[in-house]
């Protein structure tokens, strides 16, 4: 091959290896019982090796990841098909490393768990859980069950997908197969999560509970399955009250799992714009402030950021279209009854509205609006993760993450969101630092001044929305003027106007009221007055955090106010998602508009 084409070659490799780092990850976590029976094995492996498969089949534009801690039986099963498929796998262990080895019981098994860790992809140790010391881990106990616990609760915060090898038995013991899809499900393991916090999100329809299980036994006394469960047997299972298990994936799981492969999607066709493009929370010389692990938190808000910036602009150029359109239909209508009823402006009013219907179809089509209200909500949800990771603010439950914060009581499609915000702050959760510099940082660039940082941004949008409302009160003030003239003029001439100007006197008054209707419209479909409450509300919120960070006695005191800055901040992105979605002109608008 010459070196001209070697060079091609390689830069083609480059580019869909860049492209390929964009997919956003498809998180399929393991639980699942050490003692298999060996007789099940194969046909185990089987249906696990057709459940990557398929994911991998119907999902290719995600990044399809397993997370195990490679205990031994099933975490191990999974992990050994996931290199088989060439899938990677992110393991996160339940303790010190040294420690864990202790629970396995041959060198077999202890070989097989370093050799697996060795080609995994990521690989970190999870601090030990709050009240347990090394010495009360070294042994087996509450404390060391606790770990496990802990390690289970990780794994379903951190997935889409938990995968159970599980023979479908309740369990007591702490940190078991049995207890963790019971955390998946109901958000309670009792013993490590208290059940105070998890009945706030219990009764709340989420994307949260996809369990895929397998049925299997286990090689002891009384090892088959739960009664009305077959071993092999393999099935989707969710809180669904009429159909909790099924063979196929529940529809609103689908739904999830589409919108978040259409944001991959979409951010793998765009990768090269992005990267040239991206407006990035932290700039290379100031990594080493900050912790491991966020870096990933960063590059997924680079590409919600910037998609959202990419759809707003066709949504803001889709509604200035119509509208446009929408005053040109009023205008021909108007031309037709009071200059002349010359049939080439009805065929202009028709050929405006079909314009104009096209425009609206084309947005509907393929989604732009919702995509910009989407992914602008993710894209905020991915700061304050960020800013909080940076800042080493921590959850008052050990439970809970970021994302659990987030649209927890909205339309559950939305739930998609909190499906990307769960796997992109993995590493920091598994890990939570508290510097010093981390949080100098966050309140320089997050909070600012009026110069800088979220301080500045919205007293500078308040600004910009303020003056904008201002020309739409103006030209409303001007058109009421110019309609009282022209009426006033009617009635002080009355018969003696000149009849050549009667039409045009009332064609200019009804242009000046279509002018401001179509000014208000606009007005409306972009939020202007709702948008000037919450810029100025969120100008207020900042500068307030800013006057108590730093009035602030300590450095604890400043993460609790940042900890409720990120809370509020939360859910006034949740607000205005929701002011937005029905802020769109369909056709029947645009012609009450034109009228």
């Amino acid at each position: 091959m010459g070196a001209k084409n070697l060079n091609g070659v390689l830069t083609s490799n480059v580019i869909a290896a860049n492209r390929k780092s964009f997919a956003i990850p498809l998180v399929v976590a393991v639980t699942g019982h050490r003692d298999l029976l060996a007789t099940e094995i194969p046909e185990i492996r089987q249906r696990v090796s057709d459940l990557l498969q398929g994911l991998a089949n119907q999902y290719p534009d995600r990044r399809l990841t397993v997370m195990s801690p490679l205990a031994e039986g099933a975490d191990q099963l999974v992990a050994e098909v996931a290199f088989e498929l060439g899938i990677d796998l992110t393991v996160p262990l339940p303790m010190p490393k040294q420690l864990y080895l202790q629970d396995f019981e041959t060198p077999a098994a202890s070989e097989q768990f370093e050799s697996l860790c060795a080609r995994a992809k990521t690989v970190f140790e999870l601090p030990l859980a709050k009240g347990n010391t090394v010495e009360e881990v070294s042994q087996s106990g509450p404390a060391r069950n606790r770990e496990y616990a802990q390690v289970g609760v990780f794994l379903c915060a951190h997935c889409h997908i938990l995968l159970a090898i599980w023979d479908g038995k309740a369990s007591d013991e702490l940190g078991g197969t049995g207890q963790v899809v019971k955390f998946h499900h109901d958000d309670v393991m009792p013993g490590y999560a208290s059940r105070s916090v998890a009945s706030q999100q219990m009764l709340v329809d989420d994307e949260s509970d996809l369990v895929y299980h397998i049925v299997c036994s286990r090689d002891r006394e009384d090892g088959a399955p739960a009664a009305g469960l077959t071993p092999l047997d393999a099935f989707w299972f969710t809180k669904d009250r009429r159909q909790p298990r099924s063979k196929d994936l529940p529809k609103q799981h689908q739904l999830i799992f589409a919108r978040s492969d259409e944001f991959s999607r979409d951010a793998v066709r765009q990768a090269e714009t992005i990267e040239a493009e991206k407006y990035p929370l932290y700039q290379d010389d100031q990594s080493d402030q900050l912790p491991p692990g966020v870096a990933n938190i960063n590059r997924l808000f680079c590409i919600a950021d910037w998609l959202a910036i990419h759809y707003q602009k066709k949504v803001l150029l889709t509604l200035r279209t119509t509208h446009m359109l929408a005053f040109l239909m009023g205008l021909m209508f108007i031309l037709y009854t009071d200059i002349g009823r010359w049939p080439y402006f009805m065929v202009a009013f028709l050929v405006f509205f079909a314009v104009s219907a096209a425009f609206q179809q084309a947005a509907g089509r393929w989604g732009w609006h919702r995509k910009y209200l989407d992914y602008r909500t993710l894209a905020e949800g991915l700061r304050v993760q960020f800013y909080w990771a940076v800042a080493g603010v921590g959850s008052q439950n050990e439970s809970k993450f970021t994302h659990d914060n987030f649209l927890q009581s909205q339309d559950a499609e939305l739930g998609w969101i909190r499906n990307i915000m769960r796997v992109a702050g993995t590493e920091c959760d598994a890990n939570r630092v508290a510097r010093p510099d981390g949080l100098a940082f966050v309140i320089r660039e997050w909070i600012g001044d009026e110069s800088s940082g979220q301080v500045s941004y919205f007293a500078t949008k308040s600004r910009q929305r303020i003056r904008r409302n201002h020309v739409t009160e103006r030209l409303g003030q001007l058109s009421l003027v110019a309609s009282v003239v022209v009426v006033v003029i009617f009635l002080a001439i009355g018969s003696g106007l000149p009849e050549p100007w009667v039409d045009p006197l009332m064609a200019f008054m009804g242009t000046m009221l279509l002018i401001y209707a179509i000014r208000q419209g606009y007005a409306y479909a972009t939020a202007e007055k709702d948008l000037i409450k919450q810029y100025e509300f969120m100008h207020r919120l900042f500068e307030n955090a800013r006057r108590r960070l730093d009035n602030a006695s300590d450095a604890e005191e400043q993460r609790l106010i940042l900890r409720a800055l990120g809370g509020s901040a939360l859910d006034e992105h949740a607000e205005w998602i929701l002011m937005h979605r029905d802020r769109t002109v369909d056709q029947g608008e645009i012609w009450r508009m034109s009228s």
